[in-house]
């Protein structure tokens, strides 16, 4: 039977003989030293630095006993000139490291400086310590200074060890010189010892270079060889027949497994489970890939952005495993018009959701990119057969071109999806490049989102009242909250504008909270007429403010802090505010009429269902759009429209009120027609709170 001379055999082996070698050497330099010097030296020491201690003792004994004596007389008349001469004249003593005289009460007389910095300080601990104490290499004295029976202060020295140790080392080297022939003995004895451990140790180390250090180099450089990828280097690394070898075998078999994984792992790390495309991930990295190399061979690169137009209605409708399939569908046209446009090195990815990217290089990309995406808006508007139904969707293309464009991945993609949505604004299912005119446009939309941030506490924000007229008598009867932003730079930027901008920032429903109270202190202080109520104050309220669920007891709060009749208020929402959660809008609105509070539904007309909501929501008054009230003079349909809206809102008691009467044959058309209310220009324009206030007066 064949032994197997195993590492942790020779391990074994070596390790002893070190050991051995060790102990044998160092229990003989133990048992030497122990024999020559320990006793010698420990002793004589310990005895010079005792006899020292106990001169350095004495001697202070004295210097304190004289100077107490000394002082006496100086201390009693507090002559400090003479006390100062006896202080520095013992300080200049040898090993003296601090003189101090104190009185009787403890207090620092002097301490031998010139201007006696401390003096009348307490001295901490002064007539409370042993009059003799060692604090380290630092001897503390303290001798009282008596005059007959009476103890007037006290002297208190400090003496350094310093030279006392400086001596007993000078002992110590004496010593050491008569012991010096002794020391070379074993010295020699010592070296000969090392010399033949380290001829064991070379052998050793030389042993274990060869057999462990170099086979364990080898596999940490394979490691990082499979690390970094490069899996063939771990496949060629030497087998032998110990324990090092069972670990080759096991890392290679591990390398290999390591290996299939990744490709496991990135294929599903950049792939598209749905679609089989690539996905965000590998797109990234292609592209930045792609600009690098087109940046040395001054190419150019098209970026198509894919957008699919009111997906989530199939998703909510259909299900999101008809979604599913559908987005497999267009996948695969996508492919196809790409394979028809005969282009090379397409790449095609799918951003996210129904969001897909095409990229393609090569020359006058333009032109063929717009061709390319004409092409694919065709393929996917075809009917697409899903189960027992034919689907019909549309895509908007957003394009961007490298490197007339941008100069990064990120900002290619950042302009592709600008360009896109420029196609959904457009009208969907159509194509748009993108321009410097977006960034432009975005730029500004972000610097007056800043701005609008705190534009009231910097007083940038003011409120006009347009008034509401009576139509049958011309009477001001209330008027309308508008809510108006005077930029330091840009002077008055439209509503349209920034109430936009705060809708989708969140900050509309900060602005609707001081809108409703600025609006109601400043029509409390409306004129009421002799036993009536007086103006209202009409007030819009955004979809925000009302999806927030906590509107009544917003308004509830307002009303109380302005005092304002609750009747006076009318609360205008539009139908886009209602359709959200029309559940919500009932609840909030029963709550505010039951407290008196008017809800207006403001723009009537425009919305998907107006007498639908004028059946299910509780309101209390209608506005008609200024948009039918334009062409009253020159549209029947908007006279008949009109007219109807004003019936049916009398037969069901419900406030009719016409925005935008802008001329007189609008005004005399609508008082013949019987709507009560009315504002616009014609009537009276948008005005500050102080002179609306007299209209009523």
């Amino acid at each position: 039977m064949k032994i197997r001379w195993t590492l942790r055999a020779q391990m074994l082996v070596w390790v002893g003989l070190c050991v051995g070698t060790i102990a044998l050497v160092f229990a003989g330099l133990i048992w030497r030293e122990q024999r020559s010097f320990s006793a010698m030296r420990e002793g004589g020491d310990a005895l010079v630095l005792e006899l020292l201690r106990d001169g350095l003792r004495q001697r202070g004994d004295s210097l304190a006993a004289q100077l107490a004596g000394a002082v006496a007389n100086p201390l009693y008349f507090l002559d400090l000139d003479r006390i100062g001469e006896y202080v520095r004249s013992t300080g200049q003593q040898a090993d003296v490291v601090y003189v101090r005289v104190v009185d009787a009460a403890g207090r620092i007389v002097h301490d031998g400086s010139r201007d006696i910095a401390r003096f009348g300080e307490a001295e901490a601990g002064a007539g409370r310590q042993p009059p003799v104490r060692w604090e380290g290499d630092l001897l503390h004295l303290e001798a009282p200074v008596t005059l007959g029976e009476q103890r007037i202060g006290t002297v208190q020295l400090g003496l350094s060890m310093a030279q006392g140790r400086v001596a007993a080392q000078a002992w110590s080297r004496s010593v050491e010189q008569g012991l010096a022939s002794t020391r070379a003995a074993h010295v020699q004895w010592l070296l000969g010892g090392l010399a033949c451990l380290f001829g064991f140790g070379l052998v050793g180390l030389y042993s274990l270079r060869k057999r462990v250090l170099k086979p364990i180099r080898l596999l940490a450089e394979a490691a990082g060889a499979v690390e970094a990828g490069r899996y063939a280097e771990a496949r060629a690394l030497p087998v032998r027949d110990d324990e090092i070898g069972d670990l080759t075998r096991v890392f290679v078999r591990m390398a290999d497994s390591v290996e299939r994984h990744e490709r496991d792992i990135r294929r599903i790390a950049y792939t598209d489970p749905l679609t089989g495309l690539g996905n965000r991930l590998a797109l990234s990295e292609s592209l930045e890939s792609r600009l690098l190399t087109l940046q040395a061979s001054s190419g150019e690169l098209a970026l198509l952005f894919i957008d699919l137009d009111d997906i989530k209605r199939v998703n909510d409708t259909l299900g999101h495993h008809v979604g599913d399939e559908l987005l497999v569908e267009v996948a695969a046209r996508i492919r196809e018009a790409c394979a028809a446009e005969d282009l090379d090195v397409v790449e095609l990815a799918r951003f996210g959701g129904d969001e897909f990217v095409v990229l393609f290089p090569g020359a006058d990309v333009r032109r063929r990119a717009e061709a390319l995406a004409r092409r694919i808006l065709a393929a996917i508007a075809r009917p697409l057969p899903l189960g027992e139904r034919d689907l019909v969707v549309s895509g908007s293309i957003g394009i961007t071109v490298f490197p007339e464009d941008a100069a990064s991945a990120a900002q290619m993609v950042k302009n592709a999806d600008m360009a896109m949505y420029q196609a959904k604004a457009a009208g969907k299912g159509c194509v748009r490049f993108y321009s410097r005119a977006l960034d432009e446009a975005v730029e500004r939309r972000v610097r007056l989102e800043h701005d609008l941030r705190g534009a009231w506490e910097r007083g940038e924000m003011s409120l006009a009242f347009q008034p509401v007229f009576d139509l049958t008598d011309g009477r001001a009867v209330g008027a309308e909250a508008l809510l108006r932003w005077s930029h330091p730079h840009l002077g008055l930027v439209p509503p349209s504008v920034f109430i936009g901008i705060a809708e989708e920032s969140g900050q509309v429903e900060e602005l609707g909270r001081r809108v409703l109270e600025e609006a109601m202190r400043a029509a409390a202080g409306w004129a009421a007429p002799a036993g009536g109520r007086g103006p209202f104050v009409a007030i819009n309220i955004s979809p925000r403010q009302l999806a927030r669920g906590d509107l009544p007891e917003t308004v509830e709060a307002a009303l109380a802090r302005s005092g304002l009749d609750p009747r006076r208020l009318h609360l205008e929402l539009t139908e886009t505010a209602i359709l959200r959660d029309e559940a919500q809008a009932t609840a909030a609105f029963t709550r505010l009429r039951a407290a008196g509070v008017g809800v207006w539904l403001d723009d009537f007309g425009t919305g998907f269902s107006g007498l639908s909501h004028l059946r299910r929501v509780p309101v209390d008054g209608v506005k008609i759009d200024r948009s039918f009230v334009t062409d009253l003079l020159r549209d029947p349909n908007d006279l008949a429209l009109t007219t109807g809206v004003i019936a049916m809102a009398h037969s069901l008691g419900v406030t009719v009120v016409a925005e935008g009467i802008e001329n007189e044959g609008q005004h005399g058309l609508l008082r013949e027609r019987g709507c009560p209310l009315g504002q616009g220009f014609y009537l009276g324009k948008p005005m500050p709170g102080e002179e609306v206030a007299r209209l009523f007066g």
